[in-house]
């Protein structure tokens, strides 16, 4: 089974179709008139596609067992065909359109079980998906254009007793997206940082990546070298990374990471470790890549302002 326990829970939604086509008009006509002799067919499928719904990760051998919160079955006669609709919604890792096409498969068999006795030439088809929602695919964000600079602060790495593994990690991740990263190795010293963050702010780079020093020893010092810098602090950020990370240890509490803005550059403070450096970037990519519509928006904004102030004038 496929490992999802980096996923982070999302909406996710999915529709699910099917067709159950009859031969004759008086088999629709017993359906309607609810005269088939195993009884309601409407209700009996639809029942049966509930319990589908639920107990796909039973039937499919590499479906995750997930939460199912909401499933609506529905039927729409048209002429010999009987489609079906499953929608089916949950807030999990991992999506649920398997889910919504087995309750439909499941309706449909049903359908047919229970119509077979008046009706020799019944047919299922086209069972497929209508529709997907949630998950990382619908909050992908164009990252085209947007620049990195990845900043490792670590006294012993900057004096080559120690090998950097968080800041490339980083730099993988960066490239699942395409943005390209400068790279550099700093000690735990408050000006140093504050002058690398200022060069690359400086330089137009869009996001600035800062890996340690926010933990609690003496020499962790990169939150109150940052924190001063930001125009706005960003604390939602840093919180959903604390969250993510605690569903994983319980010690993510501790992290001191300190995300915001200056300028039209994203700032992020990240834990040293690799693990908590990776975990940090799957809690919030490729969604945080939204701030730079914003940022974008907000200058419009103010040009426009502008240009009304001096046409005021």
């Amino acid at each position: 089974m496929v490992n999802i326990t980096h996923k982070s829970n999302t909406l996710r939604q999915a529709i699910a179709t099917a067709v159950v086509a009859v031969s004759a008009e008086s088999t629709i006509a017993a359906i309607k008139n609810n005269q088939v002799p195993k009884g309601n067919v409407f209700e009996m499928s639809k029942t049966a596609g509930l319990f589908a719904a639920k107990r796909t990760s039973d039937m499919i051998p590499d479906c995750h067992p997930l939460p199912i919160e909401y499933t609506h079955i529905s039927f729409e006669v048209k002429e010999l065909e009987i489609h079906i609709f499953v929608e089916v919604h949950t807030i999990y890792k991992t999506g649920v359109e398997v889910e919504a096409m087995h309750a439909a498969s499941v309706v449909a068999l049903t359908l047919y079980d229970m119509l077979k006795p008046i009706d020799k030439g019944i047919e299922i088809r086209n069972i497929r998906l209508v529709e997907k929602k949630g998950g990382k695919t619908d909050y992908k964000e164009a990252a085209e254009g947007l620049t990195a600079s990845v900043i490792v602060c670590s006294d012993s790495i900057f004096a080559g007793k120690k090998e950097d593994k968080a800041g490339k990690a980083i730099i993988a991740h960066l490239e699942r997206y395409a943005i390209p990263a400068t790279y550099t190795i700093i000690p735990d010293e408050v000006a140093d940082i504050q002058n690398r963050v200022k060069e690359a702010v400086s330089a137009g780079i869009s996001l600035v990546l800062i890996t340690g020093g926010t933990g609690l020893s003496p020499r962790d010092v990169t939150p109150e070298a940052i924190r001063p810098l930001l125009d706005k602090e960003i604390e939602g950020i840093a919180e959903t990374i604390r969250s993510y990370g605690q569903d994983r240890t319980p010690y993510a509490m501790l992290s001191r990471s300190v995300v915001g803005t200056i300028g039209n550059s994203l700032v992020l403070a990240l834990p040293g470790s690799t693990k908590g450096a990776t975990e940090s970037m799957e809690a919030i990519f490729p969604a945080v890549l939204h701030i730079f519509k914003v940022l974008k928006v907000r200058d419009t904004s103010n040009t426009r302002g502008e240009i009304r102030k001096t046409y005021e004038k």
